[in-house]
């Protein structure tokens, strides 16, 4: 079992599947959590089944963010939240959803990172940042322009951030899961058109569960990852290696 006793872990994001898998997990553990997502309504359950502490902020606006962030003192953070966008190709992609889907992921999380890491170096104790990106990032997928972009900016994110922030001891990462399939992701990823080819191609041949994305993030959030930064560790059943 791991230790959590440096300080809080901000997880945003916290109202979706992987998200309230993280905090369940990093709770289990013995984590102080700050959840942090879009659905009130599942945060405040959230809190309740957990014991997590909740901050509503919006990732969109750097005034709010910075706001959330001023005297907060965080050890470590998991960059989960998102927005799926659309299903579209370069040709047909609406250009307002793109901007929406880059101004979430990508900016959200630098955004998160600002000041997150201003608050660790403030303190001294180094810290760890564990970005939530996708195999979309990794290889291009049909249909996936605007979030497949968002999430490999957010990649990059993640290898700056660790070369900059190195020296002051704190980690970052990446993780790049393959599909949930939830009610959400099942209208596109269930269609037996879709879902057959993709499972086909994937050496285990099977959709990820929440907790198997959790577990990891787990992992490099800990001490038992000290030496693991600037990595983006993809969780996808072997698909980006095919």
């Amino acid at each position: 079992m791991y230790a959590f006793d440096k300080g809080p872990i901000l997880v945003t994001g916290a109202s979706g599947g992987i998200g309230g898998a993280t905090v369940r997990q990093l709770c289990a553990a013995g984590a102080e959590v700050i959840a942090n997502g879009r659905n009130e309504e599942a945060l405040a359950e959230l809190a309740k089944e957990t014991g997590c502490r909740t901050l509503p902020f919006d990732l969109t606006s750097e005034d709010s963010v910075k706001a959330a962030m001023d005297g907060l003192d965080i050890y470590g953070v998991v960059n989960c939240g998102g927005w799926g966008g659309e299903i579209a190709t370069p040709m047909e992609t609406d250009i307002e959803v793109f901007d929406k889907v880059m101004n979430i992921n990508a900016r959200g999380a630098l955004l998160v990172t600002k000041y997150a890491s201003q608050t660790m170096i403030r303190l001294g104790k180094g810290g760890v940042i564990v970005n939530v990106s996708s195999q979309a990032s990794l290889v291009g997928l049909r249909g996936h322009i605007s979030y497949g972009s968002s999430k490999a900016a957010l990649d990059n994110i993640t290898r700056v951030s660790a070369l900059e922030l190195g020296e002051y001891g704190i980690r970052v990462n990446g993780v790049n899961p393959t599909v949930v399939m939830t009610p959400m992701s099942a209208w596109y990823w269930g269609k037996p058109e879709i879902e057959k080819p993709f499972l086909d191609t994937m050496p285990l041949g099977r959709w990820a569960t929440e907790d198997e994305i959790a577990a990891p993030i787990v992992f490099l959030l800990s001490d038992a990852a000290s030496m693991i930064s600037g990595v983006s560790l993809p969780i996808d059943g072997g698909f980006t290696a095919v």
